[in-house]
């Protein structure tokens, strides 16, 4: 295991601007030629298919993992031989892959090949940080990497369809999916799921390392009521089209594949069977031409919203806009009869299996249906070591230094550290959520990490210190889909006693807490966000040896911080880093990068925050800035009388080992008029001891508008890299289409007026330049 670790050297890559990254690719298959090609294909195709095979298109079963000689044995085996399956998801291997294709292609009557999908969601068996932590680095291009190298080993390995990415904005920290997501912001949102997609699908789908993306839930999914998991949603169009459909909208625009519907109902009915989403937005507004897909069972799931039985929630279903149903076999047990009573017409039976067919067509199935998967190929290109430097890498770019008091960090390389945690030496838990492909047991924990990079200059020692939760029965809930907790027997007095005992031989405390990695995710909604209280008696315990401590905070969420954030003297949130999670760790603990992560959702001060987000309206009773900032009480004034109405930390923020000033905003021209571009410019100068990157976040504030505005709206981000004492100009481009919104008819324009222009480092800390626009 020590050598495997310590060959992954580190390789970083060099940080770029969101001006540099990679341009929107150029699809091959984007052509008039190509498509009147498809087309032909198709259209023969379906001409020669009977009922059943159509609708056989239109079934998305899991296939469970299945050994090569039970694919055509069985009940899976059977129904692709017949025709009834359009593809599979779940299985994992390209020979098994292959085996099942070959019965698609050799044994059943049309030879139509299959798709293979799986949960691909943050890496294959390279694992990168959660969707949230990848989302922290503000890098568009380690963005796509992320896909790209996901999406090869993974077409290597015979999948060519992911379900990712997920872009539901939510402003929940209780809804365990923040942790899939990117979390509040529309505009960064946005930015991530059509990078998330370039890198999935690259320019041609067809060379065999590229796969279908798939943007999902569509829609809202992410607000849910009290953040519990597949909860109501209820909320205005206007606040959908400008807080909540962009990022959906950017992954379409970007030439996504396949999109998933959601769970939750909108405007009183399923989106699995919200004809006005999948139809009238999707298809009509935004000329999505791909195909749609349910969620696991969505379509079954009508029937307990009260929308009708099977037949008649399938038939809802597939008149709404889905042409695949993923599990349930509604479409492939009903459709046949809706057919024949007139509930659904062969023309939107057609139209489905046609979406899907073209899917395939795209991918070169037909061409080829072995193009991906191959298990040589494989061996070379899943979790090597090119792809776990890139991992390595993203991870440290991703992490966020909430705290640190007197330069805690970076670590000397001497001395002795005390590395004390429940997830200090539990490799299974690094890779986080929906880590599906990882091979959990080489995941590098943070002991494998620290003496893999250090261990010949510093001396570690270990200690647990406390179990995740003092509550038994909660930490198996906690240690679901295999994750184990490694939960210790002995009593907490006798744990903290070890991890006393340790942390008084050494100079400086390196402490793990926060999270498992199942306690963020699908069905993982917790009605309280702090650390559990075993971690926080064990933070208090060692605060009393007096020994400088630095807390590394493992999180697939915002947490509420206030009760621990005063007693460590550095707070480094890592999120769960993936695969080379250990050795990044090591990378920012010791210096090796300066932690450059900014937040990707507003941490709360206490649960009564919720929702908090930066870029909220004012009410008509606005607290006074100066007593916001004291976090003082006003009467009659919209605040609390118990809490403060600032985030304990900012959309935004995050700190460096080194210093940057900003100096005030130059505008190239005030009084703008109709389509002009104007720049706004601030210099930046890394005024500390350290090299080191910072992400320059540009927000505008409409300051008059027909409907209310937000006090802030995030419009631009540039992450650049200054040397120590180094300064640079950093300009943004602001043209009509950054002051545009949907007004109250759901018109997408912008209007004459005063704009607020802010440049800064996090969302309440920005420098202030005024600009009239006029059309």
């Amino acid at each position: 295991m020590k050598k495997l670790i310590v060959l992954a050297a580190l390789a970083l890559s060099p940080v770029f601007s969101a001006q540099e990254m990679v341009d929107k690719p150029v699809q091959s298959y984007q052509t008039a030629q190509y498509q009147a090609k498809k087309k032909a294909f198709v259209d023969n195709l379906l001409s020669k298919m009977t009922l059943d095979e159509k609708i056989g298109q239109m079934n998305l079963p899991t296939s469970g993992d299945f050994t090569t000689g039970m694919a055509q044995s069985s009940d899976i085996g059977k129904k692709v031989e017949q025709g009834l399956v359009g593809g599979l998801f779940n299985i994992k291997g390209a020979d098994k892959i292959k085996a099942v294709q070959k019965v698609a292609v050799e044994k059943s009557r049309l030879k139509i090949p299959m798709i293979f999908g799986m949960d691909v969601i943050h890496g294959y068996e390279t694992t990168f940080p959660i969707p949230l932590g990848l989302a922290a680095s503000w890098d568009m291009n380690l963005v796509q990497q992320s896909a790209k190298v996901a999406a090869r080993e993974a077409a290597s390995d015979g999948i060519n369809w992911t379900f990712s990415p997920m872009v539901d904005i939510s402003r929940e920290p209780r809804w365990g999916r923040v942790s899939e997501g990117s979390g509040e912001d529309p505009y960064l949102g946005s930015e991530i799921s059509k990078n998330m997609v370039y890198g999935y699908q690259g320019k041609d789908l067809a060379n065999g390392t590229n796969i279908l993306a798939c943007v999902k839930h569509f829609a809202l999914y992410g607000a849910g009521e009290s953040g519990r998991d597949y909860n109501t949603v209820d909320m205005s169009h206007v606040r959908m089209f400008n807080e909540y459909f962009p990022p959906y909208k950017a992954a379409v625009d970007a030439g996504v594949a396949s999109v998933m519907a959601s769970f939750n109902e909108v405007d009183g009915v399923p989106a699995t069977g919200n004809r006005w989403l999948q139809t009238e937005v999707l298809r009509n507004q935004w000329k999505f031409k791909g195909f749609v897909v349910t969620d696991y069972t969505g379509i079954n799931e009508m029937v307990d919203h009260g929308m009708g039985d099977l037949q008649q929630v399938s038939a809802l279903a597939l008149k709404a806009g889905v042409d695949m149903d993923m599990v349930g076999e509604g479409f492939l047990t009903t459709l046949k009869k809706s057919l024949s009573e007139g509930k659904v017409t062969q023309a939107e039976i057609d139209m489905a299996a046609r979406r899907i067919l073209e899917a395939k067509y795209d991918l070169g199935l037909f061409d080829n249906p072995y193009k991906h998967g191959d298990a040589k190929l494989a061996a070379k290109e899943v979790y090597n070591l090119e792809n776990r430097n890139i991992a390595r890498n993203v991870a440290a770019q991703s992490m966020v230094l909430l705290k640190n008091e007197n330069q805690v960090l970076p670590l000397k390389k001497s001395g002795t550290v005390a590395v004390i945690g429940p997830l200090v030496n539990n490799s299974i838990n690094m890779a986080g959520t929906w880590s599906v492909a990882t091979k959990h047991n080489v995941s590098v924990n943070l002991m494998q990490g620290l003496q893999a990079n250090y261990g010949k200059e510093v001396k570690f020692l270990s200690a647990k210190g406390a179990n995740i939760d003092y509550n038994a029965k909660l930490e198996e809930i906690y240690a679901a889909h295999g994750k184990k907790t490694d939960r210790d027997n002995r009593s907490k007095e006798q744990l903290l006693k070890e991890a006393v005992d340790v942390a008084n031989k050494a100079d400086v405390i390196v402490l793990a807490i926060g999270e498992s990695a199942e306690m963020s995710g699908e069905s993982s909604s917790r009605s309280e966000i702090t650390i559990p209280q075993s971690q926080v008696d064990l933070l208090n315990e060692l605060k009393k040896t007096g020994k400088p401590i630095a807390m590394i905070l493992f999180t697939g969420r915002p947490l509420a911080l206030t009760n621990v954030k005063d007693t460590p003297d550095a707070i480094v949130n890592a999120w769960f880093p993936g695969s080379e999670a250990g050795n990044a760790l090591a990378d920012i603990l010791f210096g090796k990068v300066n932690p450059s992560g900014k937040l990707p959702m507003t941490f709360p001060r206490s649960l009564g925050q919720i929702p908090i987000y930066y870029n909220a309206k004012n009410t008509g009773r606005p607290l006074d800035q100066k007593l916001t900032d004291k976090c003082e009480y006003q009467r009659f004034r919209s605040n609390y009388m118990d809490e403060c109405n600032t985030p304990l930390y900012a959309f935004g923020y995050g700190l460096s080992y080194t210093k940057f000033n900003y100096s005030d905003i130059s505008v190239s021209n005030s009084n703008p008029k109709g389509d002009q571009t104007i720049q706004a410019s601030v210099t930046v100068t890394n005024s500390g001891n350290y090299d080191g990157a910072e992400v320059v976040q540009l927000y505008i504030r409409d300051m008059v508008g027909s409907i209310t505005r937000p006090v802030k709206e995030l419009k631009g981000f540039q992450k650049i890299f200054l040397k120590k004492g180094e300064s640079k100009k950093v300009t943004f481009d602001i043209t009509p289409e950054n002051l545009k919104f949907y007004n109250g008819d759901l018109k997408f324009d912008w209007e004459s007026g005063e704009f607020d222009v802010m440049i800064g480092t996090s969302s309440d800390e920005v420098k202030h330049s005024k600009v009239n626009w006029t059309k």
